[in-house]
């Protein structure tokens, strides 16, 4: 049986590690080859794997909860392993965004120091940071079609 409190634990520094292989990876390109697949990849998968384990052991005290609305979603959460399951969710999307805008500014030849902000804005506040980079992929593409 797993302890939601020691998963949670768990699963933030398994991500703050893929987080802080994304940005040295940004500097360093050698390391690319293997921090982009671990951290888009390897990482998320389990973390994955911690979620499903997470909701089946809770799945009988989920019963009270669900997506219809607020309270559901607020009851859903009640239960430890459901809101830990629901952390692991952020926690391996969020940093598969990360690494996926890492990836995708590496092969459009995006300068690391434009990608810097994006990262931390992903891994806080998830859609903003992916907004920032898009935004900021947008504006760069833009510029080279003007030239």
């Amino acid at each position: 049986m797993l302890d939601p409190s020691t998963i949670f634990g768990l699963g933030g520094n398994l991500a703050m590690l893929g987080w802080l292989a994304l940005l040295a990876a940004l500097f360093v390109k050698p390391a690319r080859a293997y921090v982009f697949p671990a951290a888009q990849f390897v990482i998320p998968a389990i973390l994955a794997i911690g979620y499903v384990l997470l909701i089946w052991q809770g799945r009988a005290g989920f019963e009270a909860g669900g997506f219809g609305s607020i309270a559901q979603v607020r009851a859903l959460f009640a239960d430890d392993a459901a809101l830990t399951a629901g952390w692991l969710h952020y926690l391996a999307f969020d940093l598969f965004i990360g690494a996926w805008i890492s990836r995708d500014a590496a092969g459009r030849g995006i300068s690391p120091l434009i990608v810097l902000p994006c990262l931390p804005l992903t891994f806080l506040l998830g859609p903003a940071g992916l907004l920032l980079y898009l935004a900021a992929r947008a504006t760069l593409a833009n510029q080279e079609a003007a030239q």
